[in-house]
């Protein structure tokens, strides 16, 4: 299945200036990289934020959120949220900061 390439627009709008900003398809979709580490990207019609275990538990108790799983296995530390809880750009501004704030606490690989 194609990932939502209009919430994949919405995303690269939002982080545009950001320095270190990578754009990678990857698992189906599109992750967007500061620093070469992931911040949040699509998968199917979800938006994956990358939270870390500090904020996981937090974010899954959010309107509209789930665990992030491909294969059977959670992601901890990693959250897909659905179209509703992202429909508006604050909300989605907000996500989106999430995973930066977390990907900015990484090492650049």
């Amino acid at each position: 299945m194609a990932y939502d390439e209009l919430l994949a627009g919405r995303i690269r709008a939002n982080l545009s200036g950001h320095p270190g900003l990578d754009e990678k398809k990857m698992f189906g979709g599109v992750g967007y990289l500061l620093n070469d580490n992931m911040a949040c990207g699509v998968h199917k019609d979800y938006l994956i934020v990358r939270v870390g275990l500090a904020q996981y538990e937090d974010a899954l108790n959010q309107p509209h959120t789930r665990e992030f799983d491909m294969t059977g296995r959670p992601m901890k530390g990693w959250i897909m949220v659905a179209a509703e809880g992202c429909a508006s750009e604050d909300d989605l501004g907000k996500w989106i900061q999430k995973g930066v704030f977390f990907a900015q606490t990484l090492p650049p690989k």
